[in-house]
């Protein structure tokens, strides 16, 4: 079962101060974080100024220094539509780069979702397609890279668990009727992000945890870096597998 980190998402060192944003400090985290037990890396690609960036230069900067100090680790990032709102702008962007991720997830219940996915593929860039809910689901299953994608990313982002959880299971009925059997990960945020990482390991799914989703950990104690969370995630897998 993988563990993926999400070293950083939107947060800034506001919202907790060991979020790194320098390429330097998300290496650092994500090097702790795979020596903790994290399979694979989610990064939100931060400027020189502390904001995110799909800039060729950062997207390259960051990705070389992470891949340094995790050698032989999948890197990803987010293209989320709030880094660039201009979709034109968006797929330049990605068009420009010059060292490319070895994933990147696409938000279907974005604008352009599938317009990105098709780039990115074309590029040679593995894509997580980002299901929030059941209109991204059909978006994803009508468009022509549905069966390209090589991993479903089931993200309920509503903070009432009992609703997310009627909300997966009718995302995963629509993909199952569909036929589509990727792999899947399943995810929250905040709330309901520690349920989730229990839902998965009964259901067989991966998982993802790291300051994008929580900062804190089950016993809601603040978390003090990733490492903390992928250790607790791990734990808990341990636990539910029996």
């Amino acid at each position: 079962m993988l563990i993926k980190v999400a070293i950083n998402g939107n947060r800034t060192p506001k919202d907790h101060p060991a979020v790194p944003v320098s390429a330097e400090t998300q290496a650092a985290e994500a090097q702790a974080a795979v020596s903790a037990g994290a399979g694979a890396i989610h990064v939100h690609v931060c400027g020189p100024n502390g904001r995110e960036s799909l800039a060729s230069q950062d997207v390259a900067h960051t990705l070389q220094v992470i891949r340094r100090a995790c050698a032989g680790i999948p890197v990803g990032i987010s293209t989320s539509a709030w880094i660039v709102p201009s979709d034109r702008e968006r797929l330049a962007l990605v068009e420009s780069w010059q060292t490319l991720p070895d994933f990147a997830s696409v938000n279907f219940h974005e604008k352009g979702a599938v317009a990105l996915a098709e780039l990115l593929l074309v590029r040679g860039v593995d894509v997580e397609a980002g299901l929030a809910n059941l209109q991204a689901v059909q978006e994803f299953m009508t468009s022509p890279v549905r069966d390209r994608c090589f991993r479903i990313l089931l993200e309920p982002l509503g903070q009432d668990f009992e609703a997310a959880r009627q909300a997966v299971a009718g995302m995963e009925s629509s993909l199952n009727r569909a036929g589509l059997r990727q792999p899947r990960l399943l995810h929250g945020i905040d709330v309901t992000a520690w349920h989730f990482v229990r839902e998965a390991a009964a259901k067989g799914y991966d998982t993802r945890v790291g300051f994008e989703d929580m900062l804190s950990l089950p016993d809601g104690h603040p978390a003090p870096h990733n490492v903390a969370l992928v250790t607790a995630a791990r734990d808990l897998i341990a636990a539910a597998n029996g």
